[in-house]
């Protein structure tokens, strides 16, 4: 994907949070600090580590300010309905600032974290496979449960497989 001009790519990254979103609402409530293991990201985790890395890291790098991404616990948001207003909220703030870069601004480079120069464009869509990683580990997690949860395209895998066009 090359983003040339903004307008384009904030329409794209708005339908790839709904599509985090979809999946983030099947989460059971009590269920938020799951983890599958001590120390590793828990569900509430992912969806916070989402929110304040595009809001603290990738807009404040493309505005060429260092990241001020520090936590992703849960002082931000501890229950299920604070973290999923976070997310949505930070999303908010990310997009009123992208839609602020220019094409011109799209082509220059920016720093990330690790003092790397990249050209903006192509750090917003490490941006969108940064949070379909973890998209991915909140299917994961949910079919752990048994939990189900939205097909990402209109079918399901097994729909697919038995030939089905969703009738």
């Amino acid at each position: 994907m090359e983003i040339t001009t903004i307008d384009p790519f904030l329409k794209y990254f708005d339908n790839v949070r709904e599509r985090t979103m979809r999946v983030a609402r099947c989460i059971p409530p009590d269920k938020i600090d799951w983890s599958y293991a001590a120390g590793k990201f828990t569900l509430g985790d992912l969806l916070r580590h989402i929110a304040v890395t595009d809001r603290y890291m990738f807009a404040e790098n493309v505005q060429h300010h260092d990241g001020r991404y520090t936590s992703h616990g849960t002082e931000l948001a501890a229950d299920y309905d604070s973290v999923i207003e976070l997310i949505e909220r930070l999303h908010a703030e990310s997009l009123a600032i992208f839609a602020t870069l220019t094409d011109e601004d799209l082509k220059r480079k920016c720093k990330t974290p690790g003092a790397a120069q990249i050209q903006t464009a192509k750090w917003l869509r490490a941006m969108v496979e940064h949070e379909v990683h973890h998209r991915g580990q909140i299917y994961l997690y949910l079919g752990c449960f048994g939990v189900p949860t939205p097909p990402l395209y209109g079918l399901t895998s097994e729909q697919v497989r038995a030939g089905s066009h969703g009738e």
